[in-house]
């Protein structure tokens, strides 16, 4: 059956009454695609089964048939021929498909996506087992020698036609499953997205640099820290507090520590007067001196975490009660947004991490469902108390499910491998998740800088400074930050430092108006080659370099590396720092000193760059130069609204058309009545001469390190 425009549901037996559709949506509107085509298969293809340990879906499968997504995958890429398993784990040390935030979708390059709709610990086979009797036509003759090798020991002989696609529910006689048509993979994701409620689109300040501060600091500390910033020029838009603030964090009070914040509202008046915006961190268990607890004492699970309830927030009520204390206590008292941490699962921390599968809730809900349903449902609690003033938000969270696009937070680790990290942001943008390589904790200055190049081209430019009271380009060691001790070439990391943080703000505009084009149209602003470059077998391999938004391609370098091979998709590229031009469909040779990171600019692009400010003003306007690359016809659309309401939601917005026409000829064209954001300082039409204007904003190409 039909639902919405390019997406059809089959239901199979007796789904469940709780499912993340049911729940969430389907919020979004009519998808603004053209219909596609649907899966290469029909619906009596597809085969389903109730058995001893749950429900059972089969489906046809192509030999040459490749699959991406499954949410948060920090291990693998394409997982054809794998087995996923869809179970909310904070620990995901193997490649299982564990993950923060595993998804039940996928999208295949045969044409389509797919959504199991379930809050189940489903398990995916992606032609990893035959069927009885399927090898019977393939077998052999056996040779009277056979050189004996590894490979030959365990290669396996298949029919052509006996591929198939096992998906187990446990615990269910039934489930939705929802496809999405191609002809692309990308027009599967984004039609995905718009089936979630289309991408979030998050205030503008949230899009600036994000700095949590030290766990131990008072507020004096952090004020000082925060004065310091602005002193040194060092571009900072939200500070985040850690665990220290609450009377008590594990579990939660949801109260100010008077010992170390005596008064929190100067805090905030402070901060705002210096154009911050404050962000807490929590977890959703409750403290039993919690002014919620009584209240929430009989709508929680069976069993405590950290000594704390666990409310049941499938329940409408619960969330508003949990939402309304948030929205009195701190939401109206001027902080702009949470951390939403410890919401996963670990089945290997010693500690009482979480609460057991066999949990009873309310709602009827059991364990295994509100670990897969919890970190969603407590974005859309928190997210509400902001949407009730009429606000945006933008956070942190430690766990996500199905048809969370629409979330305005930004997923985290306590994880630490920058490899994984970056697969991880290539695989989010398949299954509506946003991911931030953040900056925790670095083995040395190159470490850091690496890691800050990589965060500062991601959807959230955020450093997790819990563990230090110094800034890492003051010193990166853990115990010398704390004595006090600074680095030799502190000077030297500050300076690159500098300039990326510079360059984050450089790239708002152009950040902005992907996140509107994720609102609007569903496309993911961080995404994979494979998305954007499906019919080139090369791109569909690659998991350590991607899309930030339709113009960068960013190829992110790691400790200890002098160079890196970069893959240039088919078409024509210019490096970002120099404006050289280069063919596409090679492999080049890129050096990487530490002030440089890969970044290549699509040609046919406009790209806007800001004049760097310290921070996003309310009522601020971005001056901006603009670079065309390449000849030919081109086109960029800015969008302007006041940045925090949703006002935008009722049609409160400008597009600022930016073109360049086929003379070569550029021209700019404001459509809307809201007060403008952007102002055009000057043009620049790159063609790709050794002698082209260069960005001045960051500088770090000219910067040269003295290490």
């Amino acid at each position: 059956m039909k639902t919405v425009a390019g997406v059809y549901r089959l239901s199979l037996g007796a789904a469940e009454k709780t499912t993340p559709v049911k729940l969430f949506g389907p919020e979004g509107a009519q998808a603004p695609l053209a219909e596609g085509g649907p899966p290469p298969f029909g619906a009596g293809s597809i085969t389903s089964r109730v058995t001893k340990r749950g429900f059972v879906i089969e489906l046809p499968m192509k030999n040459d048939e490749d699959f991406y997504g499954f949410g948060l995958q920090f291990h693998s890429f394409n997982h054809a021929g794998r087995r996923r398993f869809m179970k909310v784990n904070s620990d995901p040390a193997a490649d299982t498909g564990e993950s923060h935030a595993p998804v039940p979708f996928y999208v295949s390059t045969a044409g389509y996506g797919l959504l199991v709709d379930t809050f189940r610990y489903v398990t995916f086979y992606l032609g990893t087992s035959g069927a009885k009797g399927s090898s019977k036509d393939c077998v052999e003759p056996e040779k009277e020698h056979r050189e004996f090798s590894e490979q030959s020991l365990y290669a396996l002989k298949r029919a052509k036609n006996e591929r198939r696609i096992l998906i187990e529910i446990p615990h269910c006689h039934g489930a939705d499953i929802y496809f999405f048509e191609g002809p692309s993979m990308l027009d599967a994701v984004c039609r995905y997205n718009l089936f979630s409620g289309g991408g979030c689109l998050p205030p503008l300040w949230a899009l600036g640099n994000w700095y949590r501060v030290y766990g131990g600091a008072n507020q004096e500390q952090v004020v000082k820290l925060a004065k310091q910033f602005r002193k040194d020029d060092m571009p900072v838009d939200v500070i985040g507090l850690e665990p220290g603030w609450h009377t008590h964090s594990y579990s939660c009070t949801y109260l100010w520590n008077k010992a170390l914040f005596s008064e929190p509202e100067e805090l905030l008046r402070e901060l705002k007067s210096r154009g911050y915006h404050l962000n807490l961190w929590e977890h959703v268990f409750v403290h039993p001196s919690s002014a919620l607890y009584e209240k929430l004492e009989s709508c929680s699970g069976d069993y405590e975490v950290w000594g704390g309830l666990v409310p049941d927030l499938a329940d409408t009520k619960v969330r508003d009660l949990f939402g309304g204390y948030h929205r009195e206590n701190f939401v109206d008292k001027g902080v702009s947004g949470f951390k939403l941490d410890e919401c996963d699962n670990s089945d290997f921390n010693p500690s009482n991490w979480s609460f057991p599968e066999l949990s009873a809730f309310p709602s009827g809900l059991d364990g295994e469902q509100m670990h897969s349903a919890l970190g969603p449902l407590y974005q859309r609690t928190i997210e509400k108390t902001f949407r009730d003033r009429g606000i945006r938000t933008f956070g942190g969270v430690r766990s996500s499910w199905a048809v969370a696009a629409g979330s305005p937070f930004v997923l985290y680790s306590d994880l630490y491998d920058h490899r994984q990290f970056i697969r991880a942001l290539v695989n989010s943008g398949f299954s509506g998740l946003l991911w931030t390589p953040e900056v925790r904790s670095c083995a040395d200055s190159e470490d850091f800088i690496r890691r800050l190049q990589s965060v500062v081209f991601s959807p959230q430019s955020l450093l997790n400074c819990w563990r230090i009271p110094n800034p890492p380009w003051f010193q990166t060691d853990i115990e010398k930050n704390l004595a006090g001790e600074q680095m030799p070439e502190s000077d030297c990391i500050t300076a690159i430092a500098k300039k990326y943080l510079e360059l984050r703000m450089a790239l708002i505009p152009y950040l902005y108006s992907s996140f509107w084009r994720y609102r609007l149209e569903g496309l993911p602003p961080v995404r994979s080659l494979a998305l954007d470059y499906q019919y080139d077998d090369r791109a569909r391999s690659v998991d350590d370099h991607y899309m930030f938004g339709d113009s960068l391609m960013v190829a992110p370098v790691f400790r200890g590396e002098k160079s890196r091979n970069v893959f240039l998709p088919l078409g024509e590229w210019y490096d970002f720092w120099t404006h050289e031009r280069f063919a596409g469909g090679q492999v080049l040779a890129y050096e990487t000193p530490l002030e440089r990171i890969p970044v290549f600019v699509k040609s046919g692009s406009i790209l806007p760059l800001a004049e760097p400010v310290q921070f996003v003003d309310e009522n601020g306007i971005f001056n901006l130069i603009v670079f065309c690359f390449g000849g030919g016809e081109k086109h960029f659309t800015l969008y302007e609204d006041d940045g925090i309401s949703l006002a935008h939601e009722k049609g409160r917005y400008n597009t600022f058309l930016l073109v360049q026409d086929k003379a070569g000829k550029v021209n700019a064209a404001r459509t809307g009545t809201e007060p403008p954001r952007y102002d055009i300082k000057e043009w620049k039409l790159i063609d790709g001469e050794s002698n082209a204007p260069k960005p001045t904003f960051g500088g770090v190409v000219n910067w040269k390190a003295e290490t």
